[in-house]
């Protein structure tokens, strides 16, 4: 089995490939290409991954390569891991909207906006290449944002399925508060990727007992710390929100704590400095405890359990799915949105791909936010293919992060001013 990273000279992709190594049973990897143009960070991320896979005894090759057509050809699947303008397109992201009293955010508001412009036409002429190359590969997306760049995929007919490692985080969260093993945990996840809300937490499977009441009577206060939300909020709820749900929830408080301290752009660039001049210490044979800061938490496990699923030799006639959480078309999972939005849910993934489960019923409070979202990532979809200020400043206007018609204007000025080596149309 041939797997590619697209992106592969990230400090993310140890983490990647400790997953494969550790998991080889689940998913035989015979090689795995890592595609990156950043010759020197490919050099260092690829020496380390060898050492991963001879230190776990995987027979498999670590090949590493700037060329994307060559990376990708006979590849089973691509991942998509790669961050378009690096961490300095990130720092400005986390910057500028603060400017405007909005939230300074990667994957939401308008810095996700941002993001989302220069990501999808560079994801979408590589998928092209990967359906001109090897048409018959399956591209997992982990490039954020998820939704918004899935949707892109999905839309252009691309073989794709979107991925986050938000559920999968939740899950090993709250089987350790009800002291029982992850895989016992099935998570009632339902929403848009970044803005998703745990509806029920069941026990043995998608049928077992639902003890969310008891998660949150007896853990609450636990729970509430680490989302950074306060306790009576998730018990209003009746439900556990993504820790993304803070900038909506707390806004306010949210632009006002940013503005005090170094975002986490600055913090993350200092930790991948520390981290490539581990990765170089040919002693090194495994993952350093200093990944768990730079984020992704349990990625691998994610990454590795939906390769394995989309890979297996299951047929319409007959299939033998998994449930996984993924980024998927609606398709009627949540009756209020229309089928072609991409919704983030427990989905049974197999060969053939991704069908989400029926989702409980989802109240006002939550439909409207995830309603009022999905509009706004219609916009955002449509200035990221066509580019133009009007539809830019529609998108911003149309986010519950902002939504003030001055907001809009000065965030879009900014926008553009600060991405215009990235966006082709300007």
């Amino acid at each position: 089995m041939r797997i590619a990273v697209v992106g592969g000279g990230s400090t993310y992709t140890p983490e990647l490939v400790d997953g494969f190594a550790r998991l080889r049973d689940t998913l035989p990897v015979s090689e795995l290409v890592l595609i990156d143009p950043a010759a020197d960070r490919l050099d260092v991320v690829g020496g380390l991954a060898r050492r991963i896979f001879a230190e776990a005894g995987h027979d498999g090759t670590v090949t590493t390569t700037a060329e994307l057509d060559a990376g990708i050809e006979g590849a089973d699947a691509v991942l998509f891991q790669l961050r378009v303008g690096g961490q300095a397109a990130r720092l400005q992201d986390e910057t500028w909207p603060l400017e405007c009293g909005c939230v300074g955010q990667e994957t939401t508001g308008a810095g996700g906006l941002a993001k989302a412009l220069r990501t999808v036409p560079v994801v979408l002429d590589i998928a092209e290449r990967v359906r001109r190359t090897n048409p018959d590969a399956w591209i997992i997306d982990f490039t954020n944002p998820v939704g918004i760049v899935t949707r892109a995929l999905l839309q252009a007919g691309h073989k794709a399925v979107g991925l986050c490692n938000a559920a999968i985080h939740m899950q090993r969260k709250v089987a350790g508060l009800l002291q029982v093993a992850p895989e016992e945990v099935h998570l009632d996840h339902y929403g848009l990727n970044h803005l998703t809300w745990e509806l029920g937490v069941r026990l043995g499977g998608p049928e077992g007992k639902d003890v969310l009441p008891q998660l949150l009577d007896e853990h609450g206060a636990a729970l509430a710390e680490f989302l950074q939300m306060p306790q009576l909020l998730l018990e209003r709820l009746g439900a556990v929100p993504s820790s993304y749900l803070r900038y909506y929830y707390r806004h306010d408080e949210v632009v006002e704590e940013l503005g005090t301290k170094p975002s986490r752009a600055a913090e993350v660039a200092a930790i991948e400095r520390e981290l490539l001049e581990m990765y170089r210490d040919p002693s090194l044979t495994g993952k350093p405890a200093l990944l768990g800061r730079r984020g992704g938490a349990f990625y691998s496990e994610a990454a590795v359990a939906l390769a394995a699923s989309l890979l297996g030799r299951e047929t319409e006639e007959s299939p033998s799915a998994d449930v996984q959480v993924v980024n998927v078309l609606n398709n009627d999972t949540l009756p209020f949105l229309p089928d072609d939005a991409v919704v983030e849910v427990p989905a049974a993934v197999s060969g053939t791909g991704a069908v989400p489960l029926p989702a409980p019923a989802v109240g006002p409070l939550m439909a409207g936010l995830i309603a009022h979202v999905t509009a706004y990532e219609d916009l955002a979809l449509e200035a990221a293919l066509r580019g133009g200020r009007d539809r830019v400043f529609d998108a911003l206007l149309a986010h519950p992060l902002v939504g003030q018609y001055r907001e809009a204007e000065a965030l879009t000025d900014r926008l553009l001013a600060h991405n215009r080596e990235h966006l082709a149309w300007l």
